[in-house]
């Protein structure tokens, strides 16, 4: 059922209330403390000296001077935030308090207000198996409003997952450096698996990124319910599983553990920190112990 636009103005209200109390409490000093320094701007250009990393030479000037130069950096006050969002079909999905699309929005929200405590910029990309929307980084509270009204109420045109169209836009329109925040079950296609991981590679070399899985336990296990007709919520399909034999769930368990596996092995070939947050957990703890891994 459609959402009125009074229904989604509340629950923006409730959202902000509760995840920008947890950024000032909690998250905002994390959050610099995780994402400091991983933002550098070019400054000034200066004789070498003894000590000096010879990756930062300026070989024009030096050509010019016939003495060796070097670029000189400094951190950049302000950064940049990207929220890539999945907003799939898949994150419909909740069995036991929350939907998976309620979880990202809170914990997008939560990120948002936090780089918002440090004076940065930040930005919003919604994709499914492709680019849904796209909201450039500002600063400013009535901006961060804007993208939480946007993650409760936004309507896909397509309910499919292709992590790599994301990735690959975010390489293609955000050239500055940023800290970028992948929030997915990431269950994408296997066809897909390939792409996705070029595609990291690539904005790795550009961007900071950290992916943040959400997951739900009925997606982990199955219960023992009997017969039951289960519906892919991407594609439609549907199939009938006799939930009651131990053979089945253990398949089941196993080949969900496998693909976990598959997804996390990706995400740390390519150095990438991620954190899996389950609809039930506590999505607070989790993101603490992720900064503090930084």
């Amino acid at each position: 059922m459609q959402e009125s636009e009074n229904d989604i103005l509340r629950r923006v209200r409730k959202i902000e209330i509760k995840t920008r109390g947890l950024s000032n409490e909690i998250f905002a000093g994390q959050y610099h403390t995780a994402f400091r320094g991983r933002g550098m701007s070019f400054s000034e250009v200066r004789e070498y000296r003894a000590g000096d990393d010879v990756r930062d030479i300026d070989w024009n000037v030096t050509a010019r001077s016939s003495k060796p130069h070097v670029k000189v950096y400094e951190e950049e006050r302000e950064l940049t935030m990207m929220l890539a969002v999945d907003v799939s079909g898949s994150r419909m999905f909740g069995s036991v308090a929350r939907l998976k699309k309620n979880v990202m929005t809170e914990i997008a929200a939560v990120l948002a207000f936090s780089a918002a405590q440090n004076n940065d910029k930040v930005g919003c990309i919604f994709f499914s198996d492709r680019v849904e929307k796209f909201i450039p980084p500002k600063k400013g509270r009535s901006h961060i409003l804007m993208i939480i009204r946007e993650l409760v109420g936004f309507v896909p045109g397509s309910r499919g997952t292709k992590l790599s169209e994301a990735v690959r836009y975010l390489t293609n329109v955000i050239k500055k450096r940023c800290t970028t925040f992948i929030l997915s079950d990431f269950l994408d296609p296997a066809r897909d698996r390939e792409e996705f991981g070029d595609a990291l590679k690539i904005a790795g070399g550009k961007h900071d990124l950290v992916g943040i899985r959400v997951v739900d336990p009925r997606e982990q296990e199955l219960p023992d319910v009997g017969i039951v007709e289960l519906q892919d919520a991407e594609t439609d399909r549907k199939v009938w599983i006799d939930t009651s034999s131990k053979a089945v769930r253990d398949h089941y368990a196993a080949a969900w553990q496998r693909r976990s596996d598959e997804i996390g092995e990706l995400l740390r070939h390519h150095r990438i920190d991620a954190a899996a947050i389950p609809t039930d957990g506590d999505y607070v703890v989790e993101l603490i112990k992720l900064f503090k891994q930084r």
